[in-house]
């Protein structure tokens, strides 16, 4: 035997170990993933800190402003971006897999956005009229208010993005592709091994790591972490649906603008400068939601509930799974 030959059922196996059927296994397509995105992210924190210097801290609880707000996650999110444009450079895949489709994006997006207020005026209507809601009145008005309004639209547009891109794009669709593989591997007719990889990692994704993003939130409770994963499970949905993301971050992005600003409530214990409304929470905070705000509320899970069904009946199956 030549030493060529000899060679050639070690580089097999060797390739074996980081290729499969799929392209790059998705183990290691996950840890690339999680060892690009930390050296960029921290680059570009270094990188603005040197152009802006340090950001100084606000005192603890202090509402959020709304420039820092859209500084922020629009770094975060281009960071993420370019992340995920160098994966699918390094897969050979289509970006379009990872959930920002282009067919239907801005119908899916403006028909998101309607619900999402829609949906939240209804969980806010609810408790006023149990009375665990309370308005005061105006905080601003005239130009002051339309300029809040544009800007943190602006800003939890870029927390939509980001965060339905985050817990439910490359990381949803090859944890999904992974757990499908295994399934596969094991039982080799199973027809539902794409189904199973999708809510196998939505359970990890849309309500592992999305609720954990939201525990460092001051004034989080119990049920704003059940309403979370509940809410995560809910756009996870969506994007089992339709193969897309833009449905959930449309919903995503006027949900918490009409939380934060319009209403003038906690949005997961967190409040911001410049909402337009005044109000409070009153009586037992599983009803009222709290210090927490809405998502707090007991409430929120049947409002969730009956957007599930809206899903159900108003977005028709679009995509498998996972289409590459």
């Amino acid at each position: 035997m030549t030493d060529t030959e000899s060679t050639q059922p070690r580089n097999r196996g060797l390739r074996h170990i980081f290729i499969g059927s799929d392209g790059l296994r998705a183990g290691w397509s996950l840890l690339l993933f999680c060892v690009i995105l930390t050296v960029l992210s921290i680059t570009a924190v270094a990188v603005a800190t040197f152009i802006n210097g340090r950001p100084s801290h606000a005192p603890a609880g202090a509402p959020q402003g709304v420039i820092p707000s859209i500084k922020g996650e629009a770094l975060s999110f281009v960071v993420l971006l370019v992340t995920s444009l160098l994966m699918s450079w390094i897969e050979r895949r289509r970006f379009v897999a990872y959930g920002l489709r282009r067919e239907r994006a801005l119908p899916d997006v403006l028909t998101g956005m309607a619900w999402g207020i829609a949906m939240l005026s209804l969980l806010v209507g609810m408790l006023t009229l149990s009375g665990a809601l309370v308005f005061d009145g105006f905080a601003i008005s005239g130009g002051t208010a339309l300029g809040y309004g544009a800007a943190w639209f602006l800003a939890f547009c870029l927390v939509g993005v980001f965060e339905e891109f985050l817990t439910r794009g490359f990381l949803q669709y090859t944890l999904a592709r992974g757990v499908a593989g295994i399934v596969r591997a094991v039982a080799p007719d199973n027809k539902r091994a794409r189904t199973i990889g999708f809510w196998v990692a939505a359970l990890v994704f849309s309500v592992g790591v999305f609720a954990a993003g939201h525990l460092a939130n001051k004034g989080e409770t119990a049920m704003g972490l059940v309403s979370v994963a509940l809410a995560g499970l809910t756009f996870a949905y969506v994007l089992y649906r339709t193969g897309s993301l833009w449905w959930a971050i449309g919903f995503h992005a006027t949900w918490d603008w009409a939380q934060s600003f319009l209403y003038g409530v906690r949005d997961s214990g967190l409040a911001v400068q410049g909402h337009l409304l005044v109000s409070h929470p009153a009586g037992a905070a599983l009803l009222s939601g709290g210090d927490t705000g809405p998502e707090g509320s007991v409430l929120v899970v049947p409002t969730l509930l009956l957007t599930v069904f809206i899903i159900h009946r108003t977005l028709p199956r679009r995509a498998t799974a996972f289409d590459a």
